[in-house]
């Protein structure tokens, strides 16, 4: 098992920035991949990105040219940079790790809230 601590969340007007961190208990590169989800109100939890072991990254297509999912081996920690946001990306935002084809942690959440 892995222990996520998701960051960054908060209030902001839309267009602007966000920089959401999510920090491990263990090696980043220890997992298959590592990425970032969401739920929105009224809404079932959707993948917004993912980055593989080897690098690889996969977006939303909602979020595709805004997002960036990145790592930092030295902190564990992933990084998810979004710019030029809008009210719909209002959700609160999850971490997820996945160690196995079939065992995966998850963080806590952290609110995101994007003003019109």
């Amino acid at each position: 098992q892995v222990q996520l601590v998701e960051s960054g969340g908060g209030l902001v007007q839309a267009g602007g920035s966000l920089r959401l961190s999510c920090a491990a208990s263990r090696s980043i590169f220890s997992f298959i991949a590592a990425g970032w989800y969401r739920r929105a109100p009224g809404k079932q939890r959707e993948l917004v990105a993912t980055i593989t072991k080897d690098g690889r990254t996969n977006y939303a297509d909602s979020v595709q040219g805004r997002f960036t999912i990145s790592r930092d081996g030295v902190k564990n920690t992933v990084i998810l940079q979004m710019d030029s946001l809008k009210p719909e990306d209002t959700a609160v935002y999850y971490c997820n790790a996945r160690m196995t084809p079939v065992q995966s942690s998850w963080g806590q959440g952290t609110q995101v809230t994007v003003s019109s």
